[in-house]
């Protein structure tokens, strides 16, 4: 119900909830009740009725105001969302309409149905006991302050988030536990509310408008604290009491918002985590390279689990082949003979087997299939893209372009030179030709919603398939006690991606799909297809050194001026034709360059150099100090679009 108003006059500053107002700035609005800050409100927008929040009470305005219209008789917004909304206005610029919508649902509920929520005794009779090193590592996390739990899979990660819930709420204290992607929150879910009951609630994009309301207006309004669950919009519920946040698979880039506002869920959370003095854990078998770093110059508390919350287990072998050596492809040009032999022996045992392809690496790049030399841009160290309309290699960071192709590898002089690589279709087809009568099921970005991971991992787990092919959604922590080989079959896809984090995504990706047969259930195979089999990143990633890795990595990261230790802008404009998009970034660089304290790279066309037919060029401006980025957005044309703090530069 909304409520009635008095005759005394008060202002307020309102944030509406519509991406239809385009300012960074707060309207004001009269009302005749005093309100709280965080008191939601409806009020008129261009003849139409907007929900909102009072930021903060303000004098009477110079120019005529409109009354607030209602005020929502529900619990005002905590304090810390307040606080955590203005953050993120000003870290990640944005309409001040779009940062409101983060915030608020796109429907107030004015009254409920749901049943209040009421607290209960933990159900802990399930689960496992904490081992040592489980132990240790609750022991070390505090009331407060941040923590990197580096946990390599299988060694119970989720065991520990759900040790510190129950602590957190012991004390009358919320958590907030984050995946990084729906089917992820899903198995979360599942296991938290086995132990805390009705006290866990997700929130995430799958469910309807009316599920995301009342997940909204629980949090606002209950009494007992709650475990929510959900990917990272998650950190914007509107919690009492939060004690807790975890950001489990940290690494992850989806954690990274592609829209308005483009705010990562680490920065947020961290935020968050200090507004409320509550305990952050970055959770991840393989920490991104920034969050090593910074976690080792702040000298925060790294934690390593390496045991398996199993017990130990059968040792899993590895095996690597040569994409160069034609002796293993006697039976397919595309599955090597140790990993048909492998699979069939699965087949044999009534076991599964995984087929790992990244088809984000499909552009066309020019490598040698001889000695696996690529051709690479001398001023970032990246993959040259091939351009086959004007016949040219081009570095899609910089700029560079070289318009001889090279038809002899400059370092063995033969002439394998491959331009093409293969997509999770075409693999479908060869693994159905071998393997007749095989219950094969294909899993990537291309699936129906009811046919994801998430949604059949239970028929998955169940043994319904035999063969599962798919892309990175497949690496993603799902457990799968009857799969026992995995084949990768062409490791270096992702380092041929023309972007700086291509050696961190590709270390990342085959640890995770080496750790689907390395979490304690019974002996596995890993076949790994690779055209540098000697190479340091596949021998770590088998290792699981990851230490190793980030040396290698963090110094290269220095000489090329990268993050963490500069900051990035990625500017892309949309013109009909590409002279006209070129045109348009050779015109803002000009007046970029005039700027003190930052580097501006490119122009270039960006990595998808068409869509919607619009012609889509880029420029990449780098600063040691973040402020002068935000500068910089501030003297961006209309008709440009900006990211700050990209997840990548493609």
């Amino acid at each position: 119900m909304l409520l009635e108003y008095n005759d005394i006059m008060f202002y307020y500053e309102v944030w509406v909830r519509t991406n239809r107002y385009h300012s960074s700035d707060p309207l004001t609005y009269s009302s005749k009740v005093k309100l709280k800050t965080g008191s939601l409100v409806s009020v008129e927008l261009k003849k139409t009725l907007v929900p909102g929040f009072v930021i903060s009470e303000t004098v009477k305005p110079r120019f005529k105001t409109k009354p607030i219209t209602g005020l929502y008789d529900i619990t005002p917004l905590p304090h810390h969302s307040i606080a955590l909304s203005s953050w993120v206005k000003e870290y990640y610029p944005s309409p001040l309409g779009i940062v409101a919508q983060q915030f608020l649902p796109a429907k107030i509920p004015v009254e409920s149905s749901l049943p209040v929520i009421k607290s209960v005794e933990p159900n802990i009779s399930s689960l496992p006991k904490l081992n040592d090193q489980q132990k240790k590592a609750v022991d070390i996390i505090k009331d407060s302050g941040t923590f990197l739990l580096h946990g390599r899979t299988g060694t119970g990660k989720t065991r520990v988030y759900i040790e510190l819930a129950l602590k957190a709420l012991k004390s009358n204290r919320s958590a907030i536990i984050l995946s990084p992607e729906i089917g992820l929150s899903s198995q979360l879910f599942e296991n938290f509310k086995e132990i805390f009951g009705d006290q866990v609630i997700a929130i995430h994009s799958g469910q309807s408008s009316k599920e995301r309301q009342n997940s909204w207006y629980r949090c606002l309004t209950s009494d007992v604290p709650l475990v929510v669950i959900g990917p990272r919009s998650a950190l914007f519920s509107p919690l009492k009491n939060i004690g807790l946040i975890v950001v489990d698979e940290v690494h992850d880039t989806a954690y990274k918002q592609e829209q308005l506002p483009h705010y990562e869920a680490r920065g947020v959370a961290s935020t968050l985590s200090k507004l409320t003095n509550s305990v952050l854990i970055l959770g991840s078998a393989t920490p991104s390279i920034n969050d090593y770093y910074l976690a080792k110059v702040n000298s925060r508390p790294i934690i390593e689990l390496t045991e398996l919350a199993k017990g130990p287990s059968p040792k899993s072998k590895t095996e690597i082949v040569d994409l160069k050596d034609k002796d293993y492809f006697t039976i397919s040009n595309i599955l090597s003979d140790p990993l048909i032999k492998a699979m069939k022996n699965s087949l044999s045992s009534r076991q599964q087997s995984l087929i790992f392809l990244n088809r984000r690496g499909t552009s066309r790049l020019v490598l040698c299939e001889n000695c696996g030399w690529e051709a690479l841009c001398p001023n970032c160290n990246l993959p040259l893209v091939y351009h086959g309309d004007v016949h040219q290699l081009r570095c899609h960071t910089c700029g560079y372009a070289l318009n001889s192709i090279p038809t002899i590898c400059p370092n063995c002089e033969s002439d394998a030179i491959l331009f093409t690589t293969a997509g999770t279709k075409g693999i479908l087809s060869e693994v159905e030709k071998i393997f007749r009568g095989a219950r094969i099921k294909r899993f990537d970005t291309d699936n129906l919603k009811a046919e994801s991971i998430g949604n059949l991992y239970s028929a998955v787990l169940a043994g319904d398939v035999d063969i599962l092919i798919g892309t990175q959604q497949l690496t993603k922590g799902f457990d799968l006690p009857n799969l026992t080989t995995v084949g990768i079959l062409q490791a270096d896809t992702t380092l041929y991606i023309p972007d700086y984090t291509s050696s961190e995504r590709s270390f990342q990706l085959i640890t995770q799909v080496l750790g689907r047969i390395s979490r304690g259930h019974q002996e596995g195979t890993a076949v790994i297809q690779t055209y540098n089999p000697t190479s340091l990143l596949l021998r770590t990633a088998i290792d699981q050194d990851y230490k190793a890795f980030y040396e290698k990595e963090i110094a290269e990261r220095k000489k090329f001026k990268l993050p963490p230790f500069y900051s990035l802008l990625k500017l892309t404009c949309r013109r009909s034709t590409t002279k006209s998009a070129e045109e348009a970034a050779n015109k803002l660089k000009a007046e970029l360059v005039k700027q003190s304290g930052i580097q501006v790279d490119g122009p270039a066309p960006s990595f998808h150099e068409r869509i919607q037919g619009k012609y889509q060029w880029q420029i990449v401006v780098k600063s040691t100090s973040r402020n002068k980025l935000l500068e910089v957005i501030k003297l961006i044309p209309s008709g440009w679009t900006y990211d700050i703090d990209p997840a990548n530069l493609l």
